[in-house]
């Protein structure tokens, strides 16, 4: 078969599956896998409450062991190193369901475990879980206050100076580290057996985690906090903790949960019950059914998802569909915009607002329902997919969400996620954050996104917030030429936002930096013709190296050399040739068990189900436009 009909054939059958998961009102989802530790930590929150699901807790420690490495560990993402957190957080999981310390499986993790120092050597947030089921003293984690809930703004450690993630994962947490709640633990399981030491002997457990002068400066204010903190005055306390009660529950998002994300969601129901509120309680029954609804069922196995993504889904898929030729006015357009556009948020002022009081709400979340937090990411994917379809019934939407992306702009030129200059980095010195993602500090992707979006507009360098977005993304390009991705893997996907809006806002592609940065991205192209990137390239020293040919990174790079004008280079006939070839499931998706995206780098990554499914459809389509027309430019943002 001619290539060109290979590519019809192809993108036929692939658009033809994508169009089948679309649901009656027009949204489309795929499911979102983290690692272990999520399903690990919902069966820790059903042995805390004592209200456990037994054939449930069978289907997720099948799933447990099912990504269990033949070493005995557990990783954060396919194919990468051992976690000692993740590997504890499972090993502890299944032994609560039940299975057998001396198992063949069981030996094996537990021989890992110590080889890479005992579980003492978990992060903080493990060692939170294990002080609620008495594993480890609570002076195993660093002293967090409730009090904090009453430092005002100018304060130098304040809840708003930390991300939206962060906030709504401390604010109950801050409830449970003041009461010390403990877990009911009905079968009386523990793991004394993973520590090298005796964690009651144990004096120093936390750690500098930048090892900076800063950081050992908090090191020694966690030491005095220990021994202050049992004495701060009881009516203070009581305050703080109806400040940190209030704040989350005027979060608690219905069905959608606090944040909608699943620690802050299990940390939110441990905390109501830690307060006394009845099992009856609206609020907590609610909250409970949140969690529930993150389960992802499967044959004889079940994850649970970190939370949901639908508006991320139907966006990029609406984008996957136009660009393959999808009749903008066809009904799976329509109705894929017209969901999206009953999603946008126009009348909740969320905690973004405290840095833009008189800015007009206009955003969309990631989630179903989300209204505290949008991000400019989704917002702009949305808003360029609706623009894209020409449909003037979607003006207003696409006016707002302009109106409120320029004005979430941070004062170095860039976009952060969800909020206006989080970017006090000496609070990732401090022992809590370990993870090193307290903040939500602008980025290089989610900035390039938002460019993309003001340049399908027509804004070009001329207008002031572009021109400060452009000077933002050229002070950032790595010494070779690329990107860095912070909610996508990695450079790949840092290399191809940023190119795709340098195009939109009318670059010129031409230019030395953006010459370098197509010679990275065809450098970085397998022998196999397609390109690949691990999550160990968040680790400088291993930034660079090669990765297996993955299909979203393919097709990523495939964006970002069409956008630079490339089409007839021979690397671009390669990869595409890669995509072609590439083995596909019974559902259409292209075969990637890969790891294609990050929470929080080095710490918490993602696996998106429909990145393997929409961006190579939009790749191979976006080839068929160009390479079958006079004009190889990109029109589009992205």
């Amino acid at each position: 078969m001619a290539v060109d009909d290979r590519l019809d054939q192809v993108i036929d059958d692939a658009l033809t599956a994508l169009k089948t998961r679309q649901q009656k009102d027009g949204h489309l989802v795929f499911d979102l896998e983290a690692d272990a530790t999520i399903p690990a930590e919902y069966i820790f929150l059903n042995h805390f409450l004592d209200e456990r699901e037994p054939e449930l807790e069978r289907k997720l420690a099948r799933y447990i062991r099912s990504i269990q490495q033949d070493g005995g560990g557990w990783p954060l993402y396919h194919g990468g190193a051992p976690d000692i957190s993740a590997s504890v957080k499972a090993y502890f999981a299944l032994k609560l369901t039940g299975d057998d310390p001396d198992a063949p499986h069981m030996k094996k993790a537990r021989a890992l475990i110590k080889n890479l120092g005992g579980a003492e050597k978990t992060n903080v947030f493990t060692r939170y879980a294990l002080a609620l089921f008495g594993e480890v003293p609570w002076r195993a984690v660093p002293v967090m206050p409730v009090e904090l809930m009453l430092m005002p703004r100018w304060f130098p450690a304040n809840m708003w100076r930390f991300s939206y993630w962060s906030r709504t994962v401390i604010a109950p947490l801050l409830i449970l580290a003041a009461l010390k709640p403990r877990a009911i633990n009905p079968t009386d399981t523990h793991i004394r057996e993973l520590f090298i030491i005796p964690p009651e002997l144990i004096r120093d457990w936390q750690q500098n985690p930048t090892g900076r002068w800063t950081g050992k400066a908090f090191l020694q204010l966690d030491k005095i906090l220990q021994k202050l903190e049992p004495h701060f005055p009881a009516k203070t306390r009581r305050k703080a903790i109806e400040r940190a009660l209030g704040f989350f529950t005027e979060r608690l998002n219905a069905e959608d949960g606090l944040g909608a994300i699943f620690p802050a969601m299990a940390n939110s129901v441990m905390a109501m019950e830690a307060l006394g509120y009845p099992k009856d309680h609206e609020a907590l029954v609610t909250a409970k059914k949140s969690i529930r609804l993150l389960v992802t069922d499967g044959e004889g196995e079940s994850f649970v998802q970190p939370c949901l993504s639908p508006i991320w889904d139907t966006s990029l898929s609406l984008h996957a569909l136009l660009e393959s030729g999808e009749a903008p006015a066809g009904e799976t357009v329509k109705a894929a915009g017209d969901w999206l556009t009953s999603k946008q948020i126009l009348d909740v002022k969320g905690d973004w607002a405290l840095k833009a009081p008189d800015l007009r709400p206009g955003g969309w979340a990631f989630q179903y329902n989300n209204d505290h937090y949008p991000d400019v990411d989704d917002t702009a994917v949305v808003a360029m997919a609706l623009h894209r379809t020409q449909d003037p019934n979607y003006k207003e939407a696409i006016d707002r969400a302009e109106e409120w992306i320029i004005g979430m702009q941070s004062s170095n030129g860039g976009w952060g996620a969800f909020d206006i200059d989080n970017d006090d980095h000496y609070l990732n010195h401090i022992p809590f954050a370990d993870h090193g993602a307290l903040l939500d500090p602008p980025t290089e992707d989610v900035s390039a996104r938002c460019l993309s979006f003001l340049g399908q507009l027509g804004h070009d360098q001329n207008h002031e917030a572009v021109a400060r977005g452009v000077a933002y993304l050229k002070k950032l390009q790595e010494d070779d030429g690329c990107w860095y991705g912070r909610w996508g893997t990695n450079y790949i996907y840092g290399t191809w936002s940023v190119l795709a809006a340098l195009n939109a806002v009318g670059e010129d592609m031409t230019a030395p930096y953006v010459r370098k940065a197509v010679e990275w991205l065809k450098a970085r192209q397998n022998p196999d013709g397609g390109w690949g990137e691990s999550g160990d390239s968040y680790y400088n020293d291993k930034k660079r190296d090669p990765a297996p040919s993955t299909p979203s990174q393919t097709s990523w790079a495939l964006l970002g050399l069409m956008a630079a004008g490339e089409t007839e280079d021979a690397c671009v006939a390669r990869g595409i040739g890669w995509l072609l070839d590439h083995p596909r499931t019974k559902d259409g998706r292209w075969e990637e068990p890969w790891y294609n995206a990050v929470g929080f780098p080095r710490v918490f990554y993602l696996r998106y189900h429909g990145y393997s499914h929409y961006f190579p459809i939009w790749a191979l389509s976006r080839y068929r436009v160009l390479s079958r027309s006079n004009d190889k430019s990109v029109q589009w943002g992205m």
